[in-house]
């Protein structure tokens, strides 16, 4: 009867906590998606930077497919095409951090009046010749290269950490691959962005 009674006794306990225990876990729920909203907040810097780079991939894009239609050569599409997944990739963080993506839908139309310029300037220099459009796509990603290295170095977010890191393999290819077309013309390139130790060991993996 006492064993009974201590039985009952300590579930009448229990059913008056579990109210109370639920309460704490659903507002230790609670406290997990504060810091996780936290944590997709972006200082205004990497905010920039961030943006600057879904422009400077869709610069990419854009030159490229304008001298896959000037030269008929499979390099630029290919690279267009890789460039257009680097957009999509910058595309999800843009979202993820509730940004505004300042990317316009038509090709050689851009927000950034710089990024603008520049478009109009490597295109009216690849259409020059053929040499001239690799030296283009050499630049591109010898400038891509050096902002992608210092986005990685302005954060401590994991998550954009990892994208750019990612794209930065894609644009050492990039690089690797109009390298390798540019000295099968005898023309060696010489880096502006970029050291040339870096460069050279780029290259050479």
């Amino acid at each position: 009867m006492k064993l009974l009674n201590k039985t009952i006794v300590l579930l009448l306990t229990l059913t008056l906590l579990m109210p109370t225990l639920i309460s704490a876990k659903s507002g230790g729920r609670k406290g997990v998606n504060k810091r996780q909203a936290v944590t997709n907040v972006l200082p205004a810097s990497q905010a920039d930077t961030l943006l600057w780079m879904r422009e400077e991939e869709k610069l990419a894009r854009d030159v490229y497919l304008a001298l896959a239609d000037e030269w008929k050569q499979p390099i630029f599409e290919n690279i267009a095409a890789s460039e257009q997944k680097h957009m999509d990739a910058i595309l999800k963080k843009i979202n993820s951090f509730g940004l505004t993506d300042p990317a316009k839908s038509s090709e050689g139309d851009f927000t950034d009046p710089d990024i603008q310029a520049l478009y109009t300037q490597l295109v009216s220099q690849g259409e020059e010749g053929y040499i001239a459009a690799l030296n283009v796509g050499l630049t591109i990603e010898d400038m891509d290269i050096a902002d992608l290295i210092n986005a990685i170095d302005e954060t401590d977010n994991i998550g954009l950490k990892t994208t750019y890191q990612s794209l930065l393999e894609g644009s050492k290819n990039h690089l690797r691959a109009f390298n390798r077309l540019m000295l099968k013309q005898g023309i060696t390139y010489e880096p502006v962005y970029i050291s040339q130790k870096l460069f050279d060991a780029i290259i050479n993996f």
